[in-house]
């Protein structure tokens, strides 16, 4: 898969991240913004596109934007959980672990 087919995009109006591939959408992870959390609560990648990698690229780049945005991770969304248990190298930033409140 090479870079130029996949875009990942943050749609703040939608509270989104969304991941195109080849100029498709082909999925998203929602969230919702609460005081300085972000509450990763649904993701969806279609399953025309499954096995391609992109809910791992859209994981990624949603979890490292919202690192950049200096916000506080809380992942409800099973999906976001599961990545974040994968890399630690972010539970810094990820209520429940790095983060007690």
């Amino acid at each position: 898969m090479s870079q130029e087919s996949v875009e990942v995009v943050r749609e703040d109006d939608k509270q989104r991240y969304t991941i195109r591939y080849e100029g498709e959408q082909a999925g998203f992870a929602k969230y919702e913004e609460r005081g300085d959390e972000t509450v990763f609560t649904h993701t969806e990648i279609d399953d025309k596109f499954g096995g391609k990698g992109l809910g791992k690229a859209l994981a990624q780049f949603a979890v490292e934007d919202t690192i950049a945005r200096n916000r506080t991770i809380r992942p409800i969304c099973p999906f976001i959980k599961a990545f974040l248990d994968k890399n630690e190298q972010y539970d810094a930033h990820v209520i429940g672990k790095g983060v007690t409140r």
